[in-house]
């Protein structure tokens, strides 16, 4: 048996396989082969965070419902929310279906925090309502933490929620709402109590797809895309059964939610991406392209450069490798917060080395037919600030680095 056979790589590094995961790992990989799905009927953009067609919504969501009914997706989740009750198994499945390169799953809120938060802390009715539908993608969801005035600091919510016997009416405003459009359902954080600034916030499953009182108006990037938007709530009626855990522990809830969004925990469903060598592209690029008469690739400032985000590469698998040996876990903040800011940065320099790489060419967007690579690097560029801004911008990140896991006085 070869090694391939034996082990799974991947962000998080080589482990050994037991006969069952083998099995599984062949079937999955049999199953992309023998199930790619067709051509998009219009361009798809980098992320799900982008998607904002209803062309691209239909071809996206219906993939992710055979990649679920297939059981590529929630494969660790109890069958009794819709997943397939094994362990171990979903890491295996998002690797291949990066491999095969196939597009990713669009529910990438509903997937990679509403589920697994909704395990976390939801009543048995909540996980049987909400889970299946997240990974099916039969139902999209979007996330409502960021406001206006509030920046990076979610502790700022000033969304109000005010209990209505068995209600809970929410006023508000919400944005960068990536999903705002699609969505069936958000994840919520709502004031309940001004005199508790953490111990004020609740967290609701708030429904959105034409619920009343709820504006949903896109916001356009400087790509030109309207992936994302703002929400305004005037009087919406949310049912307490819906409030996630108890009254004052929205704060609780939503460190749940950002341990995954952040990428500490395994999610739910995979796909897209480079594949397992995740500057591959970038040798595609230098091999293809000419200056002087001379080919990027053979450039030695350029393979030095590529060669640096190959080590890169390498170091975040590695520190995903670390962070699941418990022994090697210091402290329960630093792997997250690490691996959220090396990887969104990883990205970032990736698409700046592949702009530099294309040189006065990557100058061409992605309807100029001209345009290396289809314009992929200017839009990957442009779009990477997003992932430096998500999930807490990575100058946040480094606060709490500094004062909380390595002790370092606030800064002023």
């Amino acid at each position: 048996m070869s090694g391939d056979d034996a082990t799974t790589e991947g962000r998080a590094g080589s482990v050994s396989l037991t006969p069952e995961q083998q099995e599984f790992q062949t079937y999955v990989r049999r199953w992309l082969g023998e199930n790619a799905p067709p051509p998009p009927p219009e361009r798809l953009p980098i992320t799900p965070l982008e998607v904002m067609t209803t062309g691209q919504r239909d071809y996206l969501q219906a993939w992710q419902h055979r990649c679920h009914d297939a059981g590529l997706v929630g494969a660790d989740y109890p069958t009794a929310y819709g997943g397939g009750g094994h362990e171990g198994f979903q890491r295996i499945a998002n690797l291949e279906m990066g491999r095969a390169r196939v597009p990713f799953l669009i529910n990438i809120v509903g997937l990679n925090m509403a589920a697994p938060t909704i395990l976390a802390h939801g009543t048995e009715a909540q996980k049987q309502k909400f889970i299946p539908g997240c990974l099916s993608g039969d139902e999209i969801w979007c996330q409502g933490f960021s406001e206006p005035g509030a920046g990076s600091d979610m502790a700022n919510q000033q969304t109000s929620a005010v209990r209505d016997a068995d209600d809970w009416i929410v006023n508000g405003h919400k944005v960068w709402t990536s999903l705002g459009h699609f969505a069936k359902w958000m994840i919520l954080i709502a004031r309940t109590s001004k005199d508790h600034k953490y111990d004020g916030l609740t967290y609701f499953l708030c429904p959105i797809e034409g619920h009343p009182g709820v504006t949903v108006r896109p916001l356009v990037k400087i790509t030109g895309e309207s992936g994302f938007n703002e929400v305004l709530f005037e009087d919406v009626r949310v049912p307490d059964a819906y409030r996630l855990d108890e009254v004052g522990k929205g704060w609780t809830v939503a460190m749940t939610t950002l341990t995954y969004e952040r990428g500490a925990a395994e999610s739910a469903g995979g796909g897209g991406g480079d594949g397992p060598h995740p500057t591959q592209r970038l040798i595609d690029l230098a091999r293809e392209t000419w200056r002087d008469g001379v080919r990027a690739a053979d450039d030695p400032v350029t393979r030095d450069a590529i060669v640096q985000r190959a080590i890169v590469a390498e170091g975040i698998r590695q520190n995903g490798r670390r962070a699941r040996v418990p022994a090697l876990c210091d402290h329960p903040m630093r792997l997250p917060l690490q691996q959220k800011l090396a990887s969104s940065e990883f990205v970032q320099h990736n698409a700046r080395l592949g702009v530099d790489i294309a040189g006065a060419r990557s100058t061409l967007y992605k309807l100029d037919d001209r345009a290396p690579d289809g314009g992929h690097w200017p839009l990957a560029y442009m779009n990477s600030y997003g992932h430096t801004i998500a999930a807490g911008t990575n100058e946040i990140q480094r606060n709490i680095l500094g004062e909380r896991v390595l002790g370092l006085p606030k800064s002023k």
